[in-house]
């Protein structure tokens, strides 16, 4: 029996490894294009280790495209759009959760059934509601929005909040404490796993959104990263170095977020997935 678990553990790790090796090839490949001139991008067999290094393509993107100005309006339009959706999400999934009212778990549903809807299907209608409002060419149309909650998020934080027992809200009721207090003061610390990994799930969708910046924004100094790289690729098509080097700048935030917030992603997803 045991000399059969051993096989079979060996047999596991032989699989991750060649999975973890499977996915990770595009992001060392994309490593390694950073550091390679125009020429070596394209040489048969490819070179996995560009001779010489070219560290001097990311200071050629940051002189070829306003690459601080880009960084700084993605980090603007993703930090402030995290805070309202966690927010108004972490308000709607409260009275979701642990306030009784009629309707509740039909309107519940009718907000999940929104998460089928491909956003291109309201595409249209946003855009001319926000022309009429005046707000195409500027920010307001990625931020505003997010005052309105993620349906994924509500449904994330209501799974974790039905989790805490009805017991100490009703001891901080006993003491007079209001539904403000409780939420405030005795739910909302308690979720901080569940708020975590809803603020990094929403902010992946933010800061690698492309669609969005694409529609809304028309001068170039507001333009994220997503649409900075793009036109970069438009107006320099074999500019790949440069393009890989801007990938992967985009690419450290997300990664050392999701290194530092591992164990609290786990612990939120794994809370919500059991009471699920």
């Amino acid at each position: 029996m045991s000399r059969r678990n051993s096989l079979w553990n060996l047999v596991v790790y032989v699989v991750l490894v060649a999975g973890a090796v499977f996915f990770l090839t595009p992001f060392v490949w994309m490593i390694s294009t950073s550091l390679k001139t125009d020429a070596q991008v394209f040489a048969i067999p490819p070179e996995w280790v560009p001779a010489p290094v070219m560290w001097s393509n990311y200071w050629r993107l940051m002189t070829e495209i306003p690459f601080l100005r880009y960084l700084a309006n993605t980090v603007f339009v993703t930090v402030t759009s995290v805070a309202f959706y966690v927010a108004s999400s972490a308000v709607v999934a409260y009275g979701f959760s642990r306030i009784k009212w009629p309707g509740r778990e039909l309107l519940f549903y009718c907000l999940l059934a929104t998460m089928v809807l491909p956003p291109q299907v309201t595409l249209i209608p946003q855009f001319v509601m926000f022309q009429k409002l005046g707000w195409v060419g500027t920010f307001l149309p990625l931020i505003v929005p997010a005052l309105t909650g993620s349906a994924f998020a509500v449904f994330l934080l209501r799974q974790f909040y039905s989790a805490i027992p009805n017991d100490i809200s009703d001891s901080a009721r006993i003491d007079g404490a209001s539904e403000w207090q409780i939420f405030a003061r005795i739910v909302l610390p308690l979720a901080k796993p569940a708020l975590a990994t809803a603020s990094l799930f929403i902010f992946i969708w933010t800061w690698t959104d492309f669609l969005n910046p694409l529609i809304y924004l028309t001068d170039d100094r507001l333009y994220t990263l997503a649409i900075g790289l793009q036109q970069l690729a438009s107006t320099r098509a074999a500019a790949w170095p440069l393009l890989m080097a801007g990938s992967l700048l985009m690419s450290v935030p997300i990664i050392l977020l999701f290194f530092f917030a591992q164990k609290t992603f786990i612990a939120g997803v794994s809370t919500a997935a059991v009471k699920g």
